[in-house]
């Protein structure tokens, strides 16, 4: 039975390198897989999955308006898709993650989404809230912070390194702009009390 599976972190947990891999490795056995990713996330190329390690996939780039349930079906029609694989999910829209539950409810074929959970001010996205309300199962992927606890936050820094308290939610970057903090750490980043 397909199931609609949420695999979430912090930035640098090896988020990517998962999907890369299990991607590979139903590749491996013959089986077509599809990967999805943000089509404003360039940093591995324009329609590429990449991992900080070097592992990188080409992939179908989406945007907010995309129907997925259409889109995948067709490709499905075409040619059997094994497994979905979604990366930068929390980038998805609410409707796209139902589109998505419908793939794995209606045609039968998993989809694993990959992404962060909360932005740099302690938010869920909107891709993250669906997901988390209905997706079949939801894996923590763990990192750690400087202290050596579990990381289950961000900071957005400026190019001094400082924490930046505001700003639009998305705003794509790597080690550059963003630090995986404990919420304690985190806490004393922003300034909460």
């Amino acid at each position: 039975m397909a199931k609609l599976y949420f695999n979430y972190a912090t930035m640098n947990a090896g988020k990517s390198t998962m999907l890369l891999q299990a991607s590979y490795n139903y590749q491996e056995r013959g089986m077509r897989t599809e990967i999805f990713v943000a089509s404003f996330d360039e940093r591995a190329g324009k329609g590429r999955v990449g991992s900080r390690i070097g592992l990188s996939s080409p992939a179908t780039p989406f945007t907010a308006g995309d129907d997925l349930f259409a889109l995948i079906s067709d490709m499905h029609a075409a040619e059997p898709i094994a497994c979905v694989f979604v990366d930068e999910a929390q980038f998805l829209s609410p409707e796209q993650v139902w589109q998505l539950a419908r793939i794995t409810d209606r045609v039968g074929i998993p989809v694993m989404a990959y992404g962060l959970r909360t932005d740099f001010q302690g938010k869920l996205f909107p891709g993250s809230l669906e997901l988390l309300a209905i997706a079949d199962e939801l894996r923590e992927v763990r990192t750690i912070c400087f202290c050596g606890r579990k990381a289950t936050m961000v900071v957005r820094v400026d190019e001094s390194g400082e924490a930046l308290r505001e700003g639009a939610q998305v705003e794509v970057g790597g080690n550059d702009r963003y630090v995986s903090l404990c919420r304690r750490h985190w806490a004393d980043k922003m300034r909460c009390d």
